[in-house]
């Protein structure tokens, strides 16, 4: 199975396991899709923009802030979380979820997910 094929399965096993999370997809930090298993008529290349977007505030806050390295971004809106955990130093996690999400079992297993990413990235 070559690279992109593992990282697609883990994207795809994130999803089905967390009830919660409705889409998952691993971007580099400009914003460029690597892989995603998304909704249907999700546009990858906007949801990608957008989280590099994101991460980029985060970015520049946490260290502006002196507050370390930026672990993870979180966005509430009221319908849904969208979370953004780094997957090495090259990419990042984006996270999907509906508005009934429990929050604590959907950063955990992204971030479970983000360490098996980060080792296929390397």
């Amino acid at each position: 199975m070559s690279r992109i094929d593992q990282i697609h399965q883990n994207l795809q096993k994130l999803v089905a396991l967390t009830p919660d999370l409705e889409g998952a997809l691993l971007v580099t930090l400009d914003g460029l899709p690597i892989a995603s298993a998304l909704a249907g008529g999700t546009d990858e290349d906007r949801v990608a923009a957008m989280g590099a977007a994101a991460l980029a505030t985060g970015t520049r806050a946490v260290s502006e802030l002196k507050r370390g390295e930026l672990e993870q971004v979180l966005v509430k809106g009221s319908e849904g979380y969208i979370v953004h955990i780094a997957a090495g130093p090259e990419a990042v996690l984006i996270g999907i979820s509906n508005g009934y999400a429990k929050l604590g079992m959907i950063l955990f297993e992204m971030k479970a997910t983000a360490k098996d990413l980060a080792r296929e990235l390397a």
